[in-house]
């Protein structure tokens, strides 16, 4: 996100194939005597939590080693060591503040009250819409984008019973154990706003330097922080209140260092803290100010700030690696992101970049085993937050393989599409609305009309028949081929059934278009057409955007964007290697962990444990007793309750698709069908994950009598759906 990347590459096929690169045990060194997670025999002393962004396990070209295996220093380290699980999956809506959240929580967006993207939009009481951002501290009110507040704001993370959601560093503070985190969403500060003024008050010394340099209070505030176990000694200094007010059982008492400015002097009192090759973590003014880099972190600064963390005592840690295909900056690239902003699969700044990340893994894991810190004493968890779709065209030479012979691509870069000249093109639609810009954008149609109101109704159907020009795709001809705008539509009814209704209503949108991956849509200005010479071309609303924009989409259903990858090593792990036999999702990642380290949520989860990839002892007596009706219990209970899971494709691509774009009539009695799948669907996955979360949290075994109806009933609802 330099040097050396041929000599790296050149080596590729023969690490790719060799021995996994396993850590030498030691003793933990640096752990707080406070810390006491419950594993099995005590073994797992630490837990490092890794989420990249948009990493792939996959080859998104045949002849390119995918981003793993450029990577062959971590990917060896997980298929040799532990399990890497290959069909795991995203919720919907698949990006960074949506996936995330659901893996540090293990429930789904209408849960913790961000199912939509890295942003939304909300309703005002005058129907007009506000922009709100999914990136804002665990327990802030709505963090709308202009600064207002709403009158009686509901939470930013809010759960079912409108309160905020239990936060994911509890369990393990109540242990003793600090919890430190680095650029990962909503756990720190995501911005100098909101955030400071809930945690310190706008009287207060930070807001006033947050006011008066704001950049220096970026790199001071953003981006970090460790929540302290009662009596941290790690804490003793510039730590302030954590306060959860809503958290069950209470949480009182417990204190948070909030920033670099606070954690560098406790982790490195010597000094900044530095990444994986030596240079002090800032930001990128002039001159730079040490602390938060930013939210696109590198691996060496991500891995380079938590590897401090660890030395210094804090046995919890969460991270954010940035993407590598995008242009990190030309001293790791070795490109100008002036001249190319994004890469396609085996360009040379692609390539280099991946070069880089994996020298910083070998340093990574020998620094942390020279402080006893291995898969014998702890438990990595590493995953991406999802995949993406390139959206360019054929590579040059058509052999190329990135390691021998560098790509190139004549057409690259997402197609950019303005929503508003499009309806206004195609249709005269000159209703206002708004959307979360996206190639899944979301719809709010100005008044909030219900489902049924004839205008939600032409929109939708408008939807359902505008035209897209995709200049990438060539099967038509050289200039581009004329397809379908949406690939699959989803109101509200289908949002539910796709958990992505809130208990905040105003953040509900009137309905959903699934678009072109190749696309980017947005809603902008006034209505208009898009070639007024020749109001009846449609073809000029759709721009390729270049190597100078962005060319990875992800947000959309389709498999190359929500299928990803779970790694997981450490004790109570067996190491098989690549597995894809179990169907996964973000939310098995929460309750994994926690079985692992002994340990539970308040709160009962969407996702289920693992226990497939546990040995027996890990997995315990419930889990081992009926294994394989478990096993089924399990996979059918993905099936219908997962929103990529066969029910949620089926509906979502089927019957909603037609009802959303379909007669008045053909919707109301689909729509109706979908209300009552998906009751019945919340019938029987509440008794599966009930009996699942039994067995794993509880020691309870399982009836299986009671587990077989279960299944049958699922593959019977199954069946039912077209």
């Amino acid at each position: 996100m330099n040097k050396g990347a041929v000599i790296a590459l050149g080596c590729l096929t023969a690490l790719s194939v060799g021995t996994a690169p396993a850590l030498a045990a030691g003793n933990g060194g640096g752990q707080s005597g406070l810390c006491h997670l419950q594993s099995l025999g005590n073994k797992v002393q630490h837990v490092v939590h890794l989420q990249f962004d948009n990493v792939h396990f996959r080859r998104d070209n045949p002849n390119v080693p995918s981003d793993l295996e450029q990577m062959p220093h971590l990917l060896n380290f997980l298929k040799g060591n532990g399990t890497l699980f290959t069909n795991h999956h995203t919720p919907l809506i698949s990006h960074t503040a949506v996936d995330i959240l659901t893996t540090l929580t293990g429930v789904y967006g209408n849960k913790f009250g961000v199912p939509i993207g890295n942003s939304l939009r909300r309703f005002n009481p005058d129907g007009t819409t506000s922009g709100v951002s999914s990136f804002a501290y665990w327990t802030d009110p709505v963090d709308i984008f202009s600064g207002e507040v709403p009158a009686n704001p509901p939470p930013q993370m809010i759960d079912q019973r409108g309160k905020i959601h239990p936060a994911p560093w509890v369990p393990f503070t109540r242990a003793g154990c600090d919890v430190g985190a680095f650029s990962t969403a909503n756990i720190e500060f995501e911005n100098v706003t909101i955030d400071v003024d809930t945690v310190f008050g706008p009287t207060s010394p930070q807001h006033a330097e947050a006011h008066s340099n704001p950049t220096k209070a970026v790199a001071d505030f953003e981006g970090i922080a460790v929540h302290c176990a009662k009596n941290s000694p790690l804490c003793a200094k510039n730590a302030g209140p954590d306060i959860l007010k809503d958290e069950p059982g209470g949480y009182v008492g417990f204190t948070a260092l909030y920033g670099n400015a606070n954690v560098q002097p406790q982790i490195s009192p010597s000094g900044p803290v530095k990444d994986l090759d030596g240079n002090v973590i800032a930001d990128s003014s002039t001159p730079p100010n040490p602390g938060f880099p930013g939210f696109s972190p590198t691996a060496s600064q991500s891995l380079g700030y938590v590897a401090t963390m660890l030395e210094a005592g804090v046995p919890v840690v969460y991270l954010y690696i940035a993407d590598a295909h995008d242009n990190r900056g030309q001293s790791l690239s070795g490109v100008d992101p002036k001249v190319q902003a994004t890469f396609g699969p085996g360009e040379q700044g692609y390539v280099n970049q991946l070069a880089a990340y994996d020298k910083a893994f070998d340093t990574f894991f020998t620094r942390l085993a020279k402080n006893g810190i291995t898969q014998e004493n702890t438990l990595f968890v590493v995953t991406s937050d999802e995949n993406d779709h390139f959206a360019g065209g054929p590579p040059s030479p058509p052999n190329c393989d990135g390691v021998e012979v560098p790509c190139t691509y004549a057409k690259i870069g997402e197609i950019d599409a303005n929503l508003t000249k499009v309806f206004f093109t195609e249709f005269n639609e000159a209703t206002p609305f708004t959307v979360h810009s996206d190639d899944a954008p979301t719809f709010y149609i100005q008044g909030n009309p219900g489902q049924t109101d004839g205008v939600t109704r032409r929109f939708e159907q408008e939807a359902g028949q505008a035209k897209g020009f995709d200049p990438l795709d060539l099967s038509q001809g050289p200039n581009g081929s004329t397809n379908r705008l949406a690939q699959a539509l989803a109101d509200q009814s289908e949002q539910d059934l796709l958990h992505m209704i809130t208990s905040d209503p105003a953040r509900t949108p009137n309905f959903i278009l699934f678009g072109n991956p190749d696309y980017f849509m947005f809603a902008s200005g006034p209505p208009a057409l898009c070639n007024k010479a020749v109001p009846s071309d449609f073809t000029s609303c759709f721009i390729e955007e270049g190597p100078k924009g962005f060319a990875w989409n992800h947000g959309d259903f389709q498999n190359d964007i929500v299928q990803t990858w779970l790694g997981m090593v450490g004790p109570g792990v067996q190491p098989l290697g690549e597995f894809g036999s179990v169907f996964s999702d973000h939310t098995d990642i929460r309750p994994t962990i926690l079985r692992l380290v002994g340990l539970k949520d308040d709160y009962a989860h969407d996702g289920r444990v693992l226990f497939e990839a546990l040995n027996h002892e890990a997995a315990g007596g419930s889990l081992r007793a009926h294994q394989d009706t478990l096993s089924e219990l399990a996979a059918a209970y993905k099936a219908i309750n997962a929103p990529v899971g066969e029910l949620g494709l089926r509906t979502l691509t089927g019957i909603s698709t037609t009802a959303t774009s379909g007669s008045d009539a053909t919707y109301a009695a689909l729509s109706a069908q979908i209300k009552a799948i998906t009751a019945k669907r919340n019938q029987i996955a509440g008794q599966m994950i009930a009996m699942l979360e039994a067995a794993a949290f509880d020691n309870q075994p399982i009836d299986e009598a009671a587990a077989a109806s279960l299944i049958k009933q699922a593959h019977d609802l199954l069946a039912s759906v077209p």
